[in-house]
């Protein structure tokens, strides 16, 4: 199902077949600059250390609108649940995902490393990675549904089942993939929110990945950008 490889400079592997990757972007660290001093009618034609010091100013005071002007395209293939938690994120986004309306390729699906339950009353998150021996089972149980469901999958298919009847048989952990543009200050906040502590591991896994790709790009307004101070709802 895969559209994008794993071994390109601009994609980076995520968990055990995903991946973040790069399709283009639009724009610079000076377009936020410019889009900053449009105000006062200037514009500035290379970075210097004042434009560099005029962005860490922006970001700390919450004055996301210069950031939102640069735009990133990226191709992610995550598990459906973790599609589910970076699709919560709306503004400044636009995402078009593979249909299972449409294709009827084999899927691929997530073997997770398994973590204990949290404790102390939580009600979301885990623990710490589980040791063996008791995974093998919990792998062994995990494989067999999900080769059942595969096996369902195919059959409804082969029988004559619409495909987008036959897909409500696959499990959450069901590789999906979409393409998902947005704005420099969009994704500034995925990875804000994705990468606390308190975040999924899995997904946390995908806001590195993201934030390695954005980087270089964005230099000056990503180290801004992600700076502790800067994480609260003003950052997109």
């Amino acid at each position: 199902m895969s559209m994008a490889g794993v071994n390109d400079a601009n994609t980076i592997q995520v968990l055990d077949k995903g991946f973040v990757s790069l399709i283009s972007h639009m724009g610079n660290d000076l377009m936020v600059v410019n889009a900053a001093r449009v105000s006062f009618n200037k514009k500035a034609t290379e970075m210097s250390e004042k434009d560099a010091k005029l962005i860490s100013y922006l970001a700390k005071h919450r004055h996301w609108t210069p950031f939102a002007h640069p735009q990133i395209t990226l191709h992610i293939k995550a598990p459906i649940s973790i599609r589910t938690q970076l699709f919560k994120h709306k503004v400044g986004f636009t995402e078009n995902e593979v249909s299972r309306r449409y294709v009827k390729d084999e899927p691929d699906f997530y073997i997770p490393d398994w973590r204990s339950a949290p404790t102390n009353g939580a009600k979301q998150g885990s623990e710490d990675f589980i040791d063996e021996p008791v995974i093998s089972d919990f792998d062994r149980q995990y494989n067999r549904v999900v080769l059942d469901a595969l096996d369902t999958y195919n059959m409804l298919l082969k029988e004559g089942v619409a495909p987008e009847q036959a897909r409500f048989v696959l499990p959450q952990g069901t590789y999906t993939e979409w393409w998902w543009t947005g704005s420099l200050a969009a994704y500034a906040r995925v990875h804000a929110l994705r990468s606390d502590p308190h975040a999924q591991w899995e997904v946390r896994e995908y806001a590195a990945a993201i934030s390695k790709l954005i980087e270089p790009l964005f230099p000056v307004s990503w180290k801004a950008l992600t700076q502790p101070l800067n994480t609260g709802d003003g950052t997109a």
